[in-house]
């Protein structure tokens, strides 16, 4: 049985880590091109028009991507996870039902609109339609965080008489504290893996002299957006998450920290190897006292650590929890600073002739994703052994007619699907950066971005 949770585990994981590659984008990069579209509503400037033409292709080729590897995903919880559906489908139902019926058709329409009707719509319709691809983008978003985040922390229910959970209240499973905090801190994180995207397109093509108006325009906008977005994951919204984690989930904030004894003034680790076979941490790199004030507003309070808990409540994958978080934290210090760097060289006017910088910023494109996927896994590695907090453990979950060979076998084959479809993505892509966002016209010829 053990074999078969781990082989149905591995497969999900696999599934909608391929998958969230693109709706991060896609959720980002809507918000950037109603930005966009502002600008050109605002000055009359066609530079800003012909931007976010360029965006929306690429956002297009992500958005149909992610809806191709989307609904495999819905479909694995009847065909890996059918009791963990039997038990919780009448309330998690809800959320992706509205999903669908709702925020994806008001994506989907207006984003055809947005793609093909620019002309018949005029400058002002087409503005309403990029609004309206954002607000479908971001409530979609939503509907699948508050599922998520009722399984984090189950809120509105009541068991009824098989012992099968029901939902109580709608309105609690929507208002959601978990959910609230969640959503704030995702979508904030895919606003970041576009600026990036934005911002590293446009060193490329600044490095490569190749549409440099346009290069310019790119990195200025995602620096600027990507530097507020920035701020506020170190503060508020990473705290808020923190601080949730500790309240409802404290064995995971142990996990987490590498904290295996309770502590008052408890440190915050930097660096360290977790030895499960010892149950500490090896050569620990910490912060002393900042772990309790940062979860307890107090240098001194008590901290729990994973000697509070029964053993059967520990996250069962410790180390990759303990390493996702880390590196999830570490990129986002990494890309903050390159970040704060090239906000101070665009104020000081350098930016687009700092070579050093540009290259940064380039580099660092792979970073945000990683750091959403780092943490992802942390989020879903910290919830185990639960499937739902508290309610059903994760082995009780999955469809027990399915064997691990049967789970390897269909694995096997998302893996050469999806190759086949990230091949493609990278080839769709490649076209559009190649062709870039005025590909009649050279260089020489193209309209200069506003300073």
């Amino acid at each position: 049985m053990e074999d078969a949770v781990d082989i149905h585990r591995l497969h999900f994981a696999f599934t909608v880590t391929f998958h969230y590659i693109f709706p991060q984008l896609t959720m980002g990069l809507a918000l950037l091109l109603v930005i966009f579209k502002t600008l050109a509503l605002r000055t009359g400037d066609e530079h800003y028009n012909r931007a976010a033409r360029f965006w929306a292709r690429i956002f297009g080729i992500n958005f149909a991507l992610g809806v191709v590897t989307g609904i495999p995903m819905e479909f694995q919880f009847g065909t890996n996870w059918a009791q963990f559906s039997r038990a919780a489908g009448g309330v998690i139902g809800q959320t992706l039902a509205m999903e669908g019926v709702f925020s994806f058709f008001l994506e989907s329409s207006f984003l055809g609109l947005f793609l093909f009707g620019e002309k018949r719509l005029g400058p002002r319709g087409h503005w309403v339609t990029g609004v309206m691809v954002f607000l479908g983008s971001w409530l979609s978003g939503y509907f699948i965080i508050a599922t998520n985040a009722w399984m984090q922390h189950p809120v509105g229910y009541m068991l009824g008489p098989d012992g099968e959970i029901q939902l109580a209240s709608f309105w609690g499973l929507l208002g959601n504290r978990w959910a609230l905090a969640e959503y704030a801190h995702n979508m904030n994180g895919s606003v970041i893996t576009s600026c990036f995207a934005m911002a590293a397109l446009g060193a490329f093509y600044l490095l490569s002299n190749k549409h440099e108006a346009y290069g310019r325009t790119f990195v200025r906008l995602g620096v600027i957006v990507g530097i507020l977005a920035a701020t506020l994951q170190v503060f508020p919204l990473s705290d808020l998450q923190g601080r949730m984690v500790a309240e409802y989930q404290p064995p995971t904030l142990a996990a987490m920290e590498g904290l295996f004894k309770t502590q008052g003034g408890a440190p915050l680790t930097i660096l360290g190897q977790p030895d499960m076979e010892k149950k500490r941490l090896d050569n620990p790199l910490e912060v002393p006292r900042a772990l309790s004030f940062l979860t307890y507003r107090s240098w001194r309070a008590e901290v729990k650590g994973l000697d509070a808990f029964p053993l059967e409540d520990w996250p069962d994958r410790i180390p990759l929890l303990y390493y996702s978080y880390h590196v999830m934290v570490g990129l986002g210090t990494i890309f903050f600073a390159v970040l704060i760097i090239a906000a101070w060289k665009l104020w000081r006017g350098r930016l687009y002739r700092s070579r050093g910088v540009l290259w940064a910023l380039m580099l660092c494109l792979p970073l945000p994703y990683i750091a959403n996927t780092a943490g992802w896994i942390t989020a879903e590695m910290g919830r185990q052994p639960w499937l739902i907090y508290g309610l059903l453990r994760t082995p009780a979950g999955i469809s027990p007619q399915v064997s691990a060979g049967n789970a390897w076998f269909t694995m096997i084959g998302f893996m050469g699907m999806y190759t086949v479809l990230g091949i493609l993505f990278l080839f769709l892509v490649y076209r559009e950066v190649d062709r870039g966002p005025e590909p009649t016209l050279s260089a020489t010829m193209e309209a200069p971005a506003p300073r």
